[in-house]
């Protein structure tokens, strides 16, 4: 059990619903540089679009780069809301109650996030049309249905339309609060929302199998989208990306960049929407032993796809561990990797004063989403980087342009914009959750015995 206050309804729905329902400058001074980064994002889509892909980094060899690090990174982080809000929901793990709907928000936003990038990539954005229809009936020009790029698409929209489901589903009980608490506009808005909640005995039970039952439904679905996003190079007969290892190996990176991620927007939240009494150092010690377990795994697949390449004695296969490892750039990129992703952070995880403090957490969790996009870059770039022989093949080697490093900042900012926009139109912390929470606090005396009602409620 994890030991909170006791709060009444009237003060968790009036704290919960302080930033939604009353102005405030802390969301203006948040959302102002990031809407500012995010202009500058599709400035710079519009000059690509305008002067071509020549503004990005590309070379001969190097035509995947920095956009599909990005859709790939985004892919994984948005694993956030099935592995914090599905497995903890199945397991009924009480600390879950104020993290769940943020962990939902950022898988959301994150999906968001991934699938403009590879739109950006393809250059001509209103061609990608064209992926859904045949492009040329009068030639007979058809896609190839055996590409896992086909199923990128139907993968990256169930797992959304999974998503929106689930929060929606989590929010009906709120909306339905923030209607009675709200006026004017945002009441008829809610009043719409909430599709006529009431809280009766048959809808609570209806809300409560639902609840259960679409997470069970939504854990094969996290197996299927990053399983297919792992295709997209493991079916490649490029060196460094054809490898059996990749679909369990990136489920781990997922898993480990989901969790990090949502600790970083748990912490950050706290901060922004002054929310200590409902997130608490507790909350804090339980995402940090999460971030510890899926570090180990994801440690594990580091080094066994190293074994893997390196043990087949394939003469291309050392030679890019060779470039990533010894030869710049990649060299002191793979250090700051490595550093930024386990041995910094881990230690601070592993001690109890870091792993309570919101501030060591927040940059544990922060560094290890920087050194996961950074494993990305290397899994994309390094691979078709290498310089075989025939010196003809290009010119340079493959370097980041300014353009490049905007789009990449402009997903980030997108991504945080998009929370702080939901965390203002609704409670990203939910107030009903956290009720159910107090109700199953209570101690029940059961014959000589008393037990705390959410054993009770488990048992049942």
């Amino acid at each position: 059990m994890i030991a909170r206050p006791l709060l009444g309804p009237t003060e968790i729905n009036s704290d919960l619903l302080a930033f939604v329902l009353k102005r405030t400058k802390r969301f203006y001074v948040a959302a102002a540089p990031l809407t500012f980064i995010c202009l500058l994002g599709a400035l710079s889509i519009g000059l690509m679009i305008w002067y071509g892909l020549q503004l990005l980094g590309y070379n001969n060899t190097v035509y995947w780069a920095v956009p599909i690090t990005n859709f790939i990174f985004w892919v994984g982080l948005s694993q956030a809301g099935i592995m914090v809000t599905s497995i903890l929901r199945l397991t009924r793990a009480e600390w879950r109650r104020p993290i769940t709907r943020i962990a939902d928000v950022v898988s959301l936003f994150a999906l968001c996030a991934a699938g403009i990038f590879p739109i950006i990539h393809t250059g001509r954005m209103w061609r990608t049309a064209y992926w859904i229809f045949p492009y040329d009936f009068t030639h007979q020009v058809w896609p190839n249905i055996r590409s896992a790029l086909i199923w990128d698409p139907a993968a990256i929209v169930t797992y959304m339309v999974g998503t929106v489901i689930s929060i929606y589903l989590d929010l009906l009980p709120d909306l339905a609060v923030a209607r009675d608490y709200s006026t004017g506009w945002k009441r008829s808005m809610y009043g719409l929302l909430s599709l006529g909640w009431r809280g009766t005995t048959r809808q609570w039970r209806v809300h409560v199998q639902a609840s259960r039952l679409l997470p069970a439904f939504m854990l094969p679905v996290f197996i299927f989208v990053h399983s297919i996003v792992s295709w997209d190079l493991a079916m490649a007969i490029v060196p460094g990306w054809h490898a059996t290892i990749f679909a369990p190996y990136f489920i781990m990176d997922a898993i480990h960049s989901g969790v990090a991620a949502v600790t970083t927007t748990v912490i950050g939240l706290m901060w922004l929407l002054k929310l200590q009494d409902y997130i608490r150092k507790e909350h804090l010690d339980c995402l940090s032993r999460c971030l510890v377990a899926t570090a180990s795994g994801w440690l594990f697949f580091n080094l066994v796809e190293m074994y893997f390449d390196l043990f087949s004695r394939d003469p291309l296969e050392i030679a890019i561990w060779n470039l990533r490892l010894l030869i710049g750039p990649y060299k002191p990129l793979f250090i700051c990797y490595f550093l930024a992703g386990f041995l910094v952070p881990i230690p601070l995880l592993l001690w109890d004063r870091t792993r309570r403090n919101p501030l060591w957490l927040f940059i544990a969790s922060a560094l290890i989403n920087v050194a996961l996009w950074i494993e990305r870059y290397f899994l994309v770039v390094t691979p078709l980087s290498y310089k075989e022989g025939f010196t003809f093949m290009w010119t340079s080697s493959y370097t980041w342009h300014p353009v490049e490093y905007l789009i990449t900042l402009a997903g980030f900012s997108t991504v945080i914009l998009g929370v702080i926009l939901f965390a203002k139109l609704f409670p990203i912390v939910s107030p009903w959750n956290l009720k159910q929470g107090q109700i199953l606090k209570r101690e029940l005396r059961i014959g000589r015995a008393r037990i705390a009602a959410s054993m009770r409620a488990e048992r049942g």
